[in-house]
C-alpha cells in the first residue's frame, strides 16, 4: 500500500485533556461512522460541534458501556492473541495520514510482524445479531477502513466481547474503494465545515437530541421570536405528519383488535412467519395522589423532579 502513518503526538503520559485537544485537530475513527451517520452514539453536529471546541460538557448516553469497554480492552486484545496465536502491541500515538492531515487515528492494537491492525470492542447481548455470520455493524467497518486509510494497513482485525461471554473475532480485508469514499466524506466534512465553521444540518438521532438538550436545557419566559419561511416550513411538514400518525395509530389500533378478537382466551398464536402473544400480566403502580395527601413528608422525600422542554405546536387563530 506504501502509506504510512506520521505521529502527530506521542500519547504516552499525554493528560485527557491534552489528548482531546489533539484529537480535535482532524478525524478520528470513530468519526467516519458518525458523519456517514451509522454511529448511532454520535452524530454529524456532534462531531463538528466537538471539533470546533463549542461541544458541552455532557456524560455520553452510553457512558457505562464505554467504561467496560475501556477497562475490558487489555483483556479481549489478550485473548485475541490466545485465539489467532497472533500478538500484538500498543502505538501510543495519534497517528496522522501524510497526505490527508486531517484524517487521524488512535488504534487500540497493531499486529506484530504483520501491516495489519486490532480493534477490541464489547457489545450488549442485545445487540448480538449485528455480529452473526461475516457481518460487522457499518460504524465499526468504517472505523476500521479509516485506519487503513491512515496506517496503509492491508487489514485489521476486529475482536469483539458480546454480552459478557461469547467472543468473536472477525478480520476486515482493506477497501480501496470503502476508503476512497471515506476520504471523499471526511475531506468534504472537514473543509466544508469545521474549517469553515459551518454546521452541518441537524438531524433527528438520539445522538443530537441529547446535543440540543445540552445546549438549550432552560427555556427563558422573556424570550419570544419571530420564526423565518423554513420554519414555517417545518411546522406545516409536522402538522402533516401529526395527521398521519393519528391514521395509523388508528389502523394500528384496529389490526391489533382484529387479532386479539381471532386469539380470544388463547394466551399464543403462529402463523408460518409470527408468533403472536397477548398475555395476561398485573402491573403495581403507586397512588401518587393520595400518597401526596395523606403522607406528604413520604411523597417530597421519595419524589424526583426531572427537567424537560417539550415542543408543542398548534395552528394560529
Amino acid at each position: 500500500m506504501g502509506v504510512k502513518a506520521l505521529v502527530l503526538k506521542s500519547t504516552t503520559n499525554l493528560e485527557h485533556e491534552e489528548w482531546l485537544k489533539y484529537r480535535n485537530k482532524g478525524l478520528g475513527g470513530s468519526d467516519a461512522g458518525a458523519i456517514a451517520g451509522l454511529n448511532k452514539w454520535k452524530s454529524p453536529i456532534v462531531v463538528y460541534m466537538e471539533k470546533i471546541g463549542e461541544a458541552p460538557d455532557t456524560k455520553p448516553t452510553n457512558e457505562e458501556a464505554a467504561y467496560w469497554g475501556n477497562v475490558m480492552e487489555e483483556t479481549v486484545a489478550k485473548e485475541f492473541t490466545r485465539r489467532t496465536g497472533l500478538k500484538v502491541r500498543k502505538r501510543n500515538a495519534i497517528l496522522q495520514h501524510p497526505e490527508h492531515e486531517w484524517m487521524l487515528a488512535n488504534v487500540d492494537r497493531l499486529i506484530v510482524g504483520k501491516n495489519e491492525g486490532l480493534e477490541c470492542k464489547t457489545a450488549s447481548e442485545y445487540l448480538k445479531d449485528e455480529w452473526d455470520g461475516e457481518e460487522v455493524p457499518g460504524a465499526y467497518l468504517l472505523q476500521c477502513q479509516h485506519y487503513m486509510a491512515v496506517t496503509g494497513a492491508d487489514a485489521w482485525w476486529i475482536a469483539v466481547l458480546v454480552g459478557g461471554n461469547k467472543y468473536i473475532y472477525k478480520k476486515i480485508k482493506r477497501d480501496e474503494e470503502l476508503i476512497d469514499y471515506l476520504i471523499s466524506i471526511e475531506k468534504d466534512f472537514w473543509n466544508e465545515h469545521v474549517v469553515k465553521q459551518k454546521p452541518p444540518e441537524i438531524d433527528g438521532s438520539r445522538a443530537s437530541n441529547e446535543l440540543i438538550k445540552a445546549m438549550y436545557p432552560d427555556s427563558d419566559p422573556e424570550l419570544e421570536l419571530e420564526l423565518d419561511t423554513n420554519a414555517e416550513q417545518l411546522l406545516q411538514s409536522l402538522n402533516q405528519m401529526k395527521d398521519e400518525m393519528d391514521e395509523l395509530k388508528t389502523l394500528k389500533s384496529k389490526y391489533e383488535n382484529q387479532l386479539k378478537q381471532t386469539l380470544g382466551d388463547a394466551e399464543k398464536g403462529f402463523t408460518n412467519q409470527f408468533i403472536v402473544t397477548w398475555k395476561s400480566q398485573e402491573r403495581r403502580t403507586v397512588d401518587s395522589k393520595r400518597l401526596k395527601k395523606e403522607k406528604p413528608d413520604i411523597y417530597e422525600a421519595y419524589c424526583k423532579v426531572s427537567k424537560s422542554r417539550p415542543l408543542k405546536f398548534k395552528e394560529a387563530k
